[in-house]
Formats: structure tokens, sequence, C-alpha cells
């Protein structure tokens, strides 16, 4: 990656909740300019916790979270909504307007920008989540996939430069995963939009993800590129996650029926590539 200025340091000790229930425990974690990240952890893992933590909206934690070199538990809401935001897991927990215009002009005009911004900040966040058209919508007539892309709609009409996201593709069927995947990467490397998202979705994952970590018990147990963190099966079992689908088979082709697969493919079109150079002779 060209850019590798962090603007989001996260030096966690631990965090206990009220009822003396550990949630976190030493968590290091970077998250750099223009990366697509996620957080990959079963339910209960702590993966809303930490989200929350780094958008500021946990601070009785003991470490540090930075945001652009600066302590987020001295900075106010305004300053850390200024560059990022959380999109909970279910939308209507964020969407509170009569209609679309309404709900991604609200932040705007809480900065106090003028009508003619506004208005053009609403039209370049739906056209950039592909809502377009949809400005007199009703939100309560919108789909749950499109009720998602007008929260991040939002967000982007803040100006927001980082996203974070819990469980952005839950309860979406697998169309709807894959477009909303497909969204946040245009974001990523249209829009220069830094992105953390937290999921248990492990076969998205490789497909779009420049880092990844994986979450167990509220720590950091194993981190680096898609294809660094499912090189070791039984550490994700260790975790209750499971390598992704197309991975899953030819680990166990490779395993158990010998096959002379190089690496573990994540992605059908890198399995199809092993597979072709098996059976063509080549490998």
């Amino acid at each position: 990656m060209e850019d590798m200025v962090v603007r989001l340091a996260v030096r966690i000790n631990s965090f206990v909740y009220a009822d003396g229930t550990r949630a976190m425990n030493k968590i290091n974690l970077d998250i750099r300019k223009g990366e697509f990240a996620g957080i990959l952890g079963s339910n209960g893992s702590g993966k809303t916790t930490l989200l929350k933590i780094m958008d500021g909206l946990i601070k009785d934690f003991q470490g540090t979270v930075h945001l652009d070199g600066r302590d987020v538990q001295k900075l106010s809401p305004k300053e850390i909504f200024s560059k990022a935001g959380l999109i909970f897991q279910s939308p209507d927990e964020q969407l509170f307007a009569g209609s679309v215009s309404e709900d991604v002009a609200f932040g705007p005009l809480n900065m106090g920008l003028k009508g003619k911004e506004v208005a053009r900040r609403v039209k370049e966040a739906l056209d950039d989540v592909e809502l377009a058209g949809y400005e007199a919508k009703s939100i309560h007539n919108l789909s749950y996939g499109q009720k998602k892309r007008v929260c991040i709609a939002g967000l982007l009409a803040m100006g927001h430069e980082i996203i974070l996201l819990d469980e952005p593709t839950a309860g979406l069927d697998p169309m709807g995963e894959y477009r909303m995947m497909s969204l946040l990467k245009k974001l990523n490397t249209e829009k220069q939009v830094t992105i953390v998202m937290a999921t248990h979705s492990v076969d998205l994952v490789p497909v779009f993800l420049d880092k990844l970590y994986i979450l167990s018990k509220g720590s950091i147990v194993r981190g680096g590129t898609p294809e660094e963190v499912f090189s070791a099966p039984d550490d994700m079992a260790d975790v209750r996650l499971r390598l992704p689908q197309i991975a899953e088979l030819i680990y166990r082709l490779k395993h158990e029926d010998k096959m002379a697969f190089e690496k573990i493919p994540l992605t059908i079109g890198e399995a199809r590539r092993e597979i072709m150079r098996i059976t063509s002779g080549t490998g």
C-alpha cells in the first residue's frame, strides 16, 4: 500500500463491563490510511465493543486509541465524528428522518453547513452508495440493504474518511451481501475511504479485504493478509471459526487426498487456476 499513514492506533490493555466481565484484553491494532480491514470473530468475541472503543463511544477502558495521533479519550464527539463514524448492525438504530434526503442531510446541517452545500453533499453521497433518485423516498419503504446504504451515505455526506461497520452484511441475502461488499470496496478504492468492518462471514473476506484480524474472547489472536490468516485452519477452529468454503475443500484435498496443491486458494478464481495447473501437469 502506497500510503502507510496510521489513522487509528489502538492499544487497549483491558476493558471490563460493569458486571465485572473482561471484554477486551491486550489489543494492539493499527489501521492505515486507505486500508479495508476486517475484524473477524464469532458471536460474543467482542467485535462490537472494539468498534465502539475505536469510535470513542466507550471511553472508560485502560489504554489508548489515537485518531490521527490524537487521543480519542480527550477528543469531543464532534472532533471524532468529523473524521470517523460507526454504522451499527441494525440500520433502524440510526435512521430516524422521514425521507432519505432528510436523513442524509441531518449530519451536514448539524455541522453548520448551508443549503446548497448540504444539497451537493447529499446528492454526491447518494450517488456514491448507488441510491441516486431515492431522495424523496420514505425510509420505511426501503429494503434492509437500502437502509444500510443510507446509513453509509449519511457518514459520507459529513465527509467521513474512516467508516467503521458492525456486521454490514448481516440480514442480507447472498446477492445482497456481495453487492454490499462490492459497494464498500468501491468506496475504499475510488473514494479512498478507510474501512474497518466487524464480521463473522468468512467467505466474503478474502475477495475484498486487505487486512484481517481474528478476535477471540476480546483479544487479537492472529492478523495479516487474508492469505496469512487463513493459512492455519487449526487456529481458526480454536476460535470457533472455519476456513472459507473453497479453502476448506482444497485444504482437505491437499492433506487428506494428497493432491499437489502448492497453496490453499481462498477464492474460486485461485482454486480454478490451481486445479488447472495440477490437471494439466504443469505443476
